[in-house]
């Protein structure tokens, strides 16, 4: 068990008793980097003890559900090794992962003025911290959005709801909050947040995964995007 008195301290925690003991739909199983990976929870322990080992007080910023080749591996949300070298400053030796998400977060990050001044107004997790993965026709695991099933979306949303409460309790702004993901991701999470007064805004901003894949020839025009509602939280 960590200190509890610093954000780090409590996000530390949070990721070791990290579980979910909801039965899941056939076929899909539910993914946690700090029990599978041997890596992630030392990377994590460093990232949070390097930019959270304080009390300020920050905003949430909401993904969907980790995926593989991101927090799946390096226990941070939107953050492959890659990233988390070159700009945190921590290496996750003979691995090597890149995901076009934490590519263009860290690009926003930049834009910012960079991981350390980011990190000190904004906190970045998901309603789901673990993430959902289902298998395809060869046998191979996908990732899969907690959406993407109703029969999921039903299954998982009150262990959802204690883990945005208990995100919040780590020392968050409820003013605003952002959700990563305009689409299915908004439209649920503004009728989670409509039902449990979480934040009095919820503000969508497109996700990474669609702006790299889909609109990549348009991402200064997103990063501007990011950056202008962002400045928001800082100036509310």
């Amino acid at each position: 068990m960590q200190n509890n008195e610093t954000f780090a301290g409590r996000v530390m925690n949070f990721n070791r008793e990290l579980n979910i003991d909801t039965r899941l739909p056939a076929g899909i199983r539910a993914m946690n980097p700090f029990s599978e990976n041997p890596f992630a929870l030392n990377s994590a322990d460093a990232f949070y003890k390097k930019f959270y080992n304080d009390n300020r007080k920050r905003h949430l910023i909401l993904g969907i559900n980790p995926g593989r080749f991101g927090a799946g591996v390096t226990g941070i949300p939107f953050t492959d090794t890659k990233r988390l070298e070159q700009k945190c400053g921590i290496a996750i030796s003979g691995l090597s992962t890149h995901e076009p998400s934490s590519v263009f977060i860290y690009e926003v990050i930049e834009a910012y003025g960079g991981v350390k001044e980011f990190y000190r107004d904004f906190y970045i997790n998901s309603p789901s911290p673990l993430g959902f993965v289902k298998k395809n026709a060869s046998g191979r695991e996908l990732n899969f959005n907690y959406y993407d099933s109703r029969e999921l979306q039903e299954a998982v949303e009150d262990f959802m709801v204690e883990c945005i409460r208990k995100h919040i309790s780590m020392g968050i702004n409820t003013d605003v909050a952002f959700c990563l993901g305009s689409g299915k991701n908004f439209k649920y999470l503004r009728q989670l947040n409509d039902r449990h007064n979480f934040f009095l805004s919820l503000l969508p901003l497109e996700h990474p995964r669609y702006i790299m894949q889909y609109r990549s020839k348009d991402k200064e025009h997103f990063i501007e995007k990011y950056l202008n509602a962002l400045a928001r939280a800082k100036h509310s």
